[in-house]
């Protein structure tokens, strides 16, 4: 059996560079994450169920729980764009240089 070695990472860029993906997925790892936090807060906040979220925001209820739990790997980013401005949000984006 081969040795396998922790690796603990601490941003998107990292983690990308860990599993050997490539700088453009980390930045949309670290924008997916980002927004899936915000939904989740807000959802949280607003004390909704997944049934009300999904209706307001014309997506199904077993999406809307994929989210809760974060696991948006099959969700794109336009969805949670969508999702977020049906909530009564929009989100700013800021550009940087990648380091």
């Amino acid at each position: 059996m081969k040795n396998s070695k922790l690796t603990i990472a601490r941003d998107a860029r990292q983690l990308a560079e860990a599993l050997g993906l490539t700088p453009a997925d980390a930045v949309e790892m670290e924008v997916r994450s980002t927004l899936n936090d915000k939904i989740v807060e807000i959802v949280r906040r607003l004390a909704l169920t997944h049934a009300q979220v999904a209706k307001l925001c014309g997506t199904s209820r077993t999406r809307i729980t994929a989210i809760m739990n974060r696991n948006t790997q099959d969700v794109s980013i336009d969805l949670l764009l969508r999702i977020l401005a049906r909530l009564g949000y929009r989100a700013k984006i800021s550009f940087s240089k990648a380091v």
